[in-house]
């Protein structure tokens, strides 16, 4: 593998596994236009963003890569959704190996889960969309499925769209569940863009942390949605973050906690010495800039490169 920017000279060795990394493609065939908050957001370059990511990776021989979506924007024309996220995971299949997808908002705003996941060849049974695997025995990738409990993606009747309408009802009082008006600091992350790990995806991550533990295996938690206050607005964050970042702190074996959804790059180490990364998104990149990276792993730490607006991070583990 060639290394671009000195990097095993610089840190002293050969990585265990690089992989690329990307988010916030959201791609659609429409005019540029802005976020509520007035960012500007160019829809069809975004796809460049990603055609050029896809070139740089397999020029680099990663071994895999991970989209911490969205993939499609939610502006998208609905009698397009279908051709511009087959357009999207199209580009994605031109790199050369393994793609691993998780679900985030604005792909469910554009299909239903049922059509969404075989697109994405996410393994699911009952609609789920949390998973994990391991690229070498020394590291476990955890995929989180941060819209289990949503009020978008799943049928009207369904529990899960049911328990989350709840929760925006306890939690949000305005007639738009998207708006976060009068409510204040941690409590504006109920909004219906935003969702929940369900306990039976709860009860999941604990199985797979204590076998990750027992095969002394380091993991890297993957969700759309970011899981600490420190690397995201409040309107950003998991409705129930807290409740997983318990369980995870209660294994020594996660390392880090990657993350899109809030559009703006972020690091932080949390009490428990856990680093969470949000990632800048491809979507706000003007015209000729990018937005995209890979990750080397080494025993002892994580090493992100970013290209252009995609800033780079080492994570050396402490715990």
């Amino acid at each position: 593998m060639g290394y671009p920017n000195g990097i095993v000279s610089a840190h002293g060795k050969q990585p265990l596994v690089s992989f690329g990394v990307i988010s916030d493609v959201q791609y659609a065939d429409i005019p540029d236009g802005r976020s509520f908050l007035g960012v500007p957001r160019y829809y069809r370059h975004s796809q460049l963003v990603l055609q050029r990511a896809v070139q740089k990776w397999n020029e680099q021989n990663l071994k895999f890569v991970i989209n911490f979506w969205d993939t499609v924007d939610g502006f998208c024309p609905k009698d397009q959704s279908l051709t511009a996220i087959e357009k999207i995971v199209n580009d994605f299949s031109t790199f050369n190996g393994p793609v691993y997808h998780m679900i985030g908002n604005h792909c469910l705003y554009n299909l239903p889960r049922e059509k969404l996941l075989p697109l994405l060849n996410i393994p699911s049974t009952d609609g789920r969309a949390y998973y994990d695997f391991s690229p070498i025995p020394e590291f476990r990738f955890v995929v989180l499925d941060g819209y289990d409990i949503s009020a978008i993606g799943w049928p009207e009747d369904h529990p899960n769209t049911l328990k989350a309408l709840n929760v925006l009802r306890e939690k949000n009082p305005n007639s738009n569940k998207n708006s976060p008006n009068g409510l204040i600091g941690l409590e504006r992350r109920f909004l219906m863009f935003n969702g929940a790990v369900g306990k039976e995806q709860m009860e999941w991550l604990d199985h797979v942390l204590q076998d990750a533990t027992k095969l002394n295996q380091k993991v890297v938690i993957c969700c759309h949605l970011p899981l600490d206050p420190q690397v995201s607005s409040d309107e950003s964050l998991l409705w129930n973050y807290d409740e997983v970042m318990d369980v995870i702190h209660q294994y020594n074996c996660v390392k880090v906690c990657l993350a899109g959804h809030n559009h703006r790059d972020a690091y932080a180490v949390d009490s428990y010495g856990v680093h969470h990364r949000v990632l800048e998104a491809a979507l706000e990149c003007p015209p000729g800039t990018n937005a995209f990276g890979y990750i080397d792993l080494f025993h002892d730490s994580l090493l992100l490169t970013g290209t252009d607006r995609l800033e780079s991070q080492e994570m050396v583990f402490s715990r």
